[in-house]
């Protein structure tokens, strides 16, 4: 056996062929099997589409959603190239189908700039397919092949001829369950990323059809970006008309639009190549600096500000901004390209962001006197709130002093196998102590509901008493002082009863989270804990998570059990409360992403927000999704 463990040569190697490689390590393409991946499919064959929208032969994108779960991709492109591949001897779109990092967007000659996996995309699709068929119209033909988990089933052929000069390809897949743990895709999802893209594709129209559920929608917007800013602000008080400009250097194309409205939140947003690049980067970076430096420089001008600077903080407060790049050779960080790392991308968008602000401010100096007020009054409440802010400073890195009184911190000094249970209610608090592992779980008990972020003003939140103390335990200091290393948990799990007033309270938890410290959903570290709503005894306690699971145990245990709901986690005992809510080993936790953004930001505004009429509109077209809670 030991030298079997030694044996390490050329019999080991194992060579995955083709597309084997994707099918044994999915994730490793598309994020995961979940909900998440399956969607990523659809993505990864419009962006091909919306590639050749950025080229300039495409206009329009049809997806439908078929009764058979099936997906269709319809574009007007130039249609996928059908002749012989000069090496592989093999028509092009098998080679593109069937091959990964086969593609036209490598030498920049068919596509100048192009989102997706740069040639992995269709080829991921594919292989986790169980069947695909793709169409091409060129020439006057139509040309059709169909494969079965990436592999084809038959040869390129003709299906049919047609008059006129069209083109364009069509792609139709069956995702494989095999692979993915749902292959039942939401039409709102999907929905949010198209209405994205054609507002990041100003006049490209995107057709969108459920034909499970007869649902339609279509997107197209001739002003972009400026459309853009104005849907977010929807909901929203403005002080001016959108600031829009677009501007090349050398081969990068900078595409900008600011609206400042009357809320305490920054709103920005950034896409490289229709790419939502939600954890920013070098764009995101000399964005902020131009912006701070030339609402700076008008301040002073106007003599507002007589001595000291504007923060970063004080001049984007109240900012909605798009900034949407289009560049030919995108530095990513890590597959999902969700960071911009071209160095040379902060000094453009600087030099260009500085300019034309600059020059917009002394033309229009109306909204540049709104935009400034607005930037000095934050800067005054900022002063006004320093001392408070000070309060939530972390004081020292594994040490004890400073934090809060009801803290029941932990042991262990390895941050990342320590946990943060934030907890409503002495009663729940002191459940929570008891039942604990001390060594690696800290407990915070809130005194009810925390303040509604989304309408105080930050003066107000830093010198919130339950704020001041959340703040001081996670350590990580908001907003420019927010500093990921300073983190003193592995996980912060927000444990809350199971009823409407604990979805209430994780909401307002979340708000805060999302405004203040969003770097912590970015990097996976906020969770929600699944307490049990029943228990059920009959020989010995079965727990029951759900409304819907209640029916299924009684009919499986039969008899006329003993069932008891819980209405709070103050309830339980220390034992119940660690065998289903808090021990590592039996729980569930539920893991907090921000899946779009742009989504998630128009969620929190609608819900959180002073405007009435969007809400209820929500709660209308929500309401069937609701469940009962008696």
């Amino acid at each position: 056996m030991a030298e079997e463990k030694k044996k390490y040569d050329a019999e080991q190697i194992k060579v995955l062929e083709g597309l084997d490689g994707v099918r044994r390590r999915p994730s490793m393409y598309i994020g995961s099997t979940g909900k998440d991946g399956l969607h990523h499919l659809v993505y990864e064959v419009v962006d091909n589409a919306v590639d050749e929208c950025l080229a300039g032969a495409c206009n329009i994108i049809r997806i439908t959603i078929n009764k058979d779960g099936s997906v269709t991709v319809e574009d007007n492109g130039r249609g996928i190239p059908v002749d012989v591949h000069p090496v592989y001897k093999k028509s092009a779109m098998e080679i593109i189908v069937t091959k990964l990092h086969a593609g036209g967007k490598f030498d920049k000659k068919a596509y100048a700039v192009s989102g997706g996996l740069h040639g992995v995309g269709i080829s991921v699709v594919a292989a986790l397919s169980k069947k695909m068929i793709v169409e091409v119209m060129r020439d006057g033909k139509i040309y059709t092949q169909s494969y079965k988990i990436g592999k084809p089933l038959d040869d390129v052929k003709v299906k049919g001829k047609y008059e006129g000069d069209a083109t364009g390809t069509t792609v139709t897949f069956y995702p494989d369950e095999e692979i993915f743990s749902t292959t039942n895709f939401d039409f709102s999802t999907l929905a949010t990323r198209f209405r994205e893209l054609a507002f990041l594709n100003a006049g490209l129209r995107i057709v969108f059809k459920d034909e499970r559920q007869g649902k339609k929608e279509e997107f197209h917007y001739e002003g972009g970006l400026v459309e853009f800013v104005k849907w977010i602000n929807r909901s929203k008080e403005v002080l001016h008309k959108p600031i829009y400009f677009k501007k090349q250097i050398d081969s990068a194309i900078v595409d900008v639009s600011i609206q400042y409205n009357n809320s305490y939140q920054e709103t920005l947003f950034s896409f490289v190549n229709t790419i939502n690049t939600i954890e920013g980067g070098t764009h995101v970076v000399g964005f902020k600096t131009a912006l701070t430096r030339a609402i700076n420089d008008y301040a002073k001008k106007q003599g507002m500000i007589k001595t000291g600077n504007l923060t970063g903080d004080d001049v984007r407060e109240g900012l909605t901004a798009i900034i949407s790049l289009k560049i030919q050779e995108p530095q990513f960080e890590g597959q999902t390209k969700t960071k911009l790392g071209n160095s040379e991308l902060k000094g453009i968008v600087d030099s260009i962001v500085s300019s034309v602000l600059s020059e917009f401010f002394e033309e229009n100096p109306q909204i540049a006197k709104k935009i400034a007020t607005k930037a000095t009054e934050a800067s005054r409440a900022r002063e006004a709130a320093k001392k408070a802010k000070e309060l939530v400073r972390r004081k020292s890195a594994l040490g004890f002093s400073g934090l809060p009184g009801k803290l029941a911190d932990c042991s262990s000094n390895k941050t990342e196998e320590t946990e943060l249970f934030i907890c409503e209610g002495d009663s729940a608090g002191g459940s929570s102590k008891m039942a604990r592992n001390k060594e690696t779980q800290a407990i915070l008990p809130l005194r009810g509901k925390i303040l509604n972020v989304e309408k105080a003003a930050p003066t107000k939140v830093f010198s919130n008493e339950e704020i001041s103390n959340l703040v001081t335990a996670i350590g990580t200091g908001v907003g420019e002082q927010f500093n990921l290393e300073k983190l003193r948990y592995g996980k912060i799990i927000i444990m809350t009863d199971a009823d409407v007033d604990g979805s209430h309270i994780r909401c307002l938890l979340l708000t805060f989270f999302y405004r203040f410290m969003p770097q912590l959903i970015e990097q996976g570290k906020i969770y929600a804990a699944v307490p049990p709503l029943f228990k059920i005894r009959k020989n010995k306690d079965h727990y029951v998570y759900s409304e819907g699971a209640l029916k299924r145990v009684l009919d499986k245990l039969g008899g006329n059990p003993n069932v008891t709901r819980f209405k709070g986690l103050g309830e339980m005992n220390a034992s119940q409360l660690w065998d289903t809510t808090m021990n590592p080993n039996t729980r569930t936790l539920k893991k907090i992403s921000v899946e779009d953004a742009v989504e998630a930001d128009e969620t929190f505004s609608t819900l959180m927000g002073d405007d009435v009429e969007p809400r209820r509109e929500f709660i209308e077209e929500h309401a069937k999704e609701a469940e009962l809670d008696l």
